[in-house]
């Protein structure tokens, strides 16, 4: 570390990482150097409150990585692609590629999608990208311009959040919740698929803020995450089954009638079809017991408490909707505080997301208007991120029309995190794809890149944010230059935009300009929210409407719903199905693949990001290469603790080594996502993964997956 000077400054940022937080960030800038000497949390953020998760806390090794990617790159001539081996993080560059300045690669990258957009028409071009920032501007602004006007396949961003976002709007209309520091109130907490203590820990406090008070907090995931060790109860349910558990305690509600009448005749619409179907012995207790693998006493007990403890809370995530019916059990889940009034009292309701409280104007940074004017005068093709490799391996992408010929990769890692991984590397691999990656390090995806691109940290751009797990519109400073050549995004695709000739005036907009667009709303919830503000104070709470004490109760009468009948929507009535993939479901009765398998986050990256930081990887060590197994599946495969082992289906293999432990119930295998090539056999947990999509919102299904496991067997010693 180089000598600090006595001469600082501190800029205000954001955390643009993926994750509900959305933390304010003090950076420490040496006025000499320009370098960042410091990383803190911001004290006057009302829910951040000062501290940062154990990933950004060292975000600095992240930004001044001797493995950064500082300049432009080309692959050399006759250089293969794909990674050079196992543990091949480092060098890359000497061994592949070759520097090139801004200009060469501008002029080819240009050069060569023209002639694709000539020859295959502009929507064999593909772009890929998803939520390796979530700043407004980073996410989608000057790049959506740009592959609008160009005429590209447009991607559906279903990789993450849409199953259980388009579940929870069905719902109440509008993705919203309740605030984080309002759980402080509840009485009882309900953590379902929520690893809190994991990947949301500005949530902790309050949480145990309430739980001094008196309150529980039950969690209920098929995982013993580090939130279940820390909680009063974990139900360890079955994977894929939350829909089964939302209605048995919808059964046990209703037949016990100790459900909020009065709440619901004025704030809900279909409700005596719910109760006529839930009330069926379908979803007794014995029953659910079944699917769930939760007993039948627990259930009631759960139910009772959850409808007559006041207020209660429930913090539900994204987990529960990545299995088949996940965006029924996302519905399910959601209509349980409609049943019991929960939103009537101040640290009672339910929170998934509150992206919806941002009225950002979207379509102003994005002007998907850009379409007609490209070649094609019409809405291009939609190719849905999770089934990259179909589209990388069709003759039509799997929708219609052009092969994709060429790949533009930014703020994501495909290689690594797409589902059927196998199929997404063998399309990456093809002589005839030309594909750009825009990247910080090289990942997984940049080892199959033609041209590699120099990527900006959150640090080295100016960005506005709003957040999906409090209420708080945020500006992020610039804190320091851009290393080496980095460049944003928004300076890549209007350089680039430039390059190929396009004349359109908004191809000019500065990061202030676009700031200023997405703020341009009526909407009152942005009342006062103004980037002269946002730049003098930091962070700005939204104007939402209060009650007479000053709480914010969303949906504690009916003038919150957004939803076509103004109330909360109680049908279509969720009906559980068991996952194909799952112990209940067609694909398991040949019994070839008896195991369900978790293909969980790990704790200490963010998906893909920073698993190749060391300071994380020290963190993650513990579980890095690890298949966690329950005893009873691993005496029956004669397997113990440090053997090497071999998880499959029909999709893939990966080699692990295997722990035995409680963390996992009998049935259920679960290991972490990390890179392909810090992996033995240079494979990840994707590797099995499928391109089946949910019921809702065409999201992955990630956690629907069937396998199998078996002990490697000792290599016999070479005879003399």
């Amino acid at each position: 570390m180089p000598e600090v000077s006595t001469a600082t400054r501190v800029v205000h940022a954001v955390c643009s990482h993926d994750c509900p937080d959305s933390c304010g960030v003090l950076v420490t800038v040496d006025e000499v150097s320009g370098r960042a000497v410091k990383l803190q949390g911001d004290p006057a953020h009302p829910v951040t409150r000062g501290f940062l998760c154990g990933k950004v806390a060292k975000y600095l090794d992240r930004v001044y990585s001797p493995d950064r990617l500082l300049y432009p790159m080309r692959r050399r001539l006759g250089a293969p692609k794909g990674p050079a081996g196992y543990g091949h993080a480092k060098g890359r560059e000497a061994d592949s590629f070759e520097r090139i300045t801004w200009d060469e690669a501008l002029d080819e990258i240009a050069a060569r999608l023209n002639k694709i957009a000539a020859e295959h028409g502009p929507e064999s071009i593909l772009p890929y990208s998803y939520a390796g920032t979530i700043g407004q501007l980073g996410y989608g602004s000057m790049d959506r311009r740009f592959f609008y006007r160009l005429g590209a396949s447009q991607l559906n961003r279903t990789i993450c959040s849409t199953a259980g976002g388009e579940a929870l709007e069905s719902v109440y209309g509008v993705k919203l919740g309740t605030d984080p520091r309002d759980f402080r109130h509840a009485k009882l907490i309900i953590a379902w698929g929520a690893n809190i203590h994991g990947n949301n820990i500005h949530l902790w406090p309050f949480i145990e803020e309430a739980r001094h008070a008196g309150a529980r907090l039950i969690v209920i995931d098929p995982y013993r995450t580090r939130t279940a060790a820390l909680a009063d109860e974990h139900l360890a349910i079955n994977p894929g089954t939350d829909a089964a558990l939302a209605l048995g305690m919808m059964h046990v509600i209703l037949n016990m009638e100790l459900h909020d009448a009065d709440y619901i005749a004025q704030c809900t619409h279909g409700f005596e079809e719910l109760r006529a179907e839930v009330v069926k012995s379908e979803y007794s207790p014995d029953n659910v017991a079944a699917a769930t693998g939760i007993p039948a006493e627990t259930i009631v007990r759960l139910a009772r408490a959850y409808a007559t403890t006041k207020p209660t809370a429930i913090r539900l995530n994204y987990g529960i909707q990545r299995s088949e019916n996940g965006g029924t059990a996302v519905r399910a889940v959601a209509m349980l505080p409609l049943l019991t009034g929960a939103w009537k009292h101040q640290g009672g309701g339910l929170q998934l997301s509150t992206s919806g409280a941002f009225p950002f104007n979207s379509k102003a940074t994005q002007m998907p208007e850009l379409m007609y004017s490209s070649p094609l005068a019409r809405a291009s093709r939609v190719v849905n991120m999770v089934r990259l490799g179909e589209a990388l391996t069709s003759q039509d992408a799997g929708v219609g029309g052009p092969p994709v010929k060429a790949l533009f990769v930014y703020n994501s890692n495909p290689a690594a995190v797409a589902p059927n991984q196998n199929d997404v590397l063998r399309g990456m691999l093809r002589d005839d794809l030309f594909t750009v990656v825009h990247e910080q390090f090289f990942t997984d995806t940049a080892d199959y890149a033609d041209i590699l691109l120099p990527a900006a940290t959150f640090l080295e751009t100016k960005d506005v944010q709003g957040a999906y797990g409090h209420n708080f519109a945020q500006l992020s400073q610039q804190a320091i230059a851009p290393l080496g050549e980095a460049r944003s995004n928004v300076a890549l695709f209007g350089d680039l935009a430039r390059r190929m000739g396009f004349t359109e005036a908004c191809f000019h907009d500065t990061e202030d300009d676009l700031i200023d667009q997405v703020l341009t709303t009526s909407h009152p919830w942005f009342a006062g929210v103004t980037r002269a503000r946002l730049e003098q104070e930091g962070q700005v709470p939204l104007a939402l409407p209060t009650d007479a004490s000053g709480a914010v109760l969303p949906f504690s009468t009916a003038a919150w719903f957004r939803t076509p009948s103004g109330r909360g929507e109680l049908t279509p009535v969720p009906v559980f199905h068991a996952p194909v993939e799952s112990r209940g479901g067609t694909a398991a009765r040949s019994g070839e693949y008896p195991l369900e398998f978790l293909p969980r986050k790990a704790d200490n990256y963010m998906n893909s990001t920073f698993a190749n930081i060391e300071t994380h990887q020290k963190m993650q060590a513990r579980t890095a290469g690890v298949l966690e197994m329950h005893q009873t599946d691993a005496a029956a495969r004669g397997i113990v603790s440090g053997d090497a082992v071999e998880i499959f289906n029909g999709r893939g293999r990966i080699a692990l080594h295997a722990v035995v432990n409680e963390q996992v119930a009998a049935g259920v295998v679960s290991a972490r996502l990390d890179w392909n090539k810090l992996s033995a056999g240079a494979g990840n947990v994707n590797a099995l993964t499928s391109e089946r999509l949910t019921d809702i919102g065409e999201g992955p299904t990630f956690y629907s997956t069937l396998v199998e496991v078996q002990k490697v067997p000792e290599r016999m010693p070479a005879e003399s």
